[in-house]
């Protein structure tokens, strides 16, 4: 991951509502949520939510998935996972070091 790639992540999640959803549909892993699931759980109007979606999609934190007649989001974890890597990369400056980091993230 780059520089670029990171802050936009960050940026993304930088705002509150965008974190709340991300986290939902984190929770919902590759089940992923819809639109309606998504306003019924966090009571976010629906053009609010929508560019909400856009940003966190544009960020490639969430992917979305065309099933029937609903968007199904789900979360990218591609790209957590590359943002982890990302920010541990120069753990302790490439000495030995006792860092406990979790397993890759997969649903």
């Amino acid at each position: 991951m780059k520089n670029n790639n990171a802050i936009n992540v960050f940026l993304a999640l930088g705002q509150e509502t965008r974190l709340n959803i991300f986290r939902l549909i984190v929770r919902f892993g590759d089940t992923g949520l819809t639109p309606t699931e998504i306003i019924e759980r966090l009571g976010i109007p629906n053009a609010t939510l929508s560019f909400h979606l856009k940003e966190l999609t544009n960020a490639k934190l969430l992917k979305v998935e065309r099933q029937s007649r609903n968007l199904i989001y789900q979360p990218n974890f591609e790209t957590v996972n590359e943002l982890s890597d990302f920010l541990l990369e120069n753990c302790c400056s490439g000495k030995s070091c006792e860092v406990k980091v979790k397993k890759k993230i997969k649903c």
